[in-house]
């Protein structure tokens, strides 16, 4: 590898990173200020991007136990931001919506976001270079899901699992 090639890498490296850590934030302070937590707000943008998911679904997606998913939809529900119905099809299942005042809460707080970041990249690059920046992020977001994926299958450390009370 060049040195050229590996300058241009670490300063991608260090600028993701900052893109990271900067999505946390503003992921910590919507989650602040909908009065839920990181999980929490997890699940809203699942059920926001999908419309409607089963609690079984969610466990998937989430990586949570189906009783996990079952204390946060009661916190949730409690705070009106989503509700739970009978499947329409299979009686035995429920689904799950975010309510419309819940999603009107959500994009008020990330739809200023989304304007400023429609506005502002569409005016500095072309289509071609977005469609770029596009093949970059779902490359990046392949490669963090694998090693997610990785992370996963290791056991906890016994000594977290001692601390935590985790089996």
């Amino acid at each position: 590898m060049s040195s050229e090639m590996a300058e241009v890498l670490a300063e991608l490296g260090q600028a993701t990173q900052a893109y990271q850590a900067a999505v946390d934030d503003f992921d910590r302070e919507t989650a602040r200020l909908l009065g839920v937590n990181g999980t929490d707000l997890r699940c809203l943008e699942e059920l926001l991007a999908a419309g409607e998911l089963t609690p079984r679904e969610l466990s998937d997606q989430l990586n949570l136990t189906t009783g996990s998913v079952t204390v946060m939809l009661d916190r949730l529900e409690k705070l009106e931001l989503l509700t739970r119905a009978p499947h329409p099809v299979d009686r035995r299942k429920v689904v799950v919506r975010i309510t419309d005042d819940g999603a009107q809460r959500c994009f008020a707080l990330v739809g200023p976001l989304i304007s400023d970041g429609e506005r502002e990249l569409g005016a500095k690059y072309d289509t071609a270079q977005l469609q770029l920046v596009t093949d970059f992020l779902r490359t990046n977001t392949a490669i963090q899901q694998r090693h997610i994926d990785r992370l996963r299958g290791r056991p906890t450390p016994l000594s977290t699992r001692r601390r935590t009370g985790a089996r």
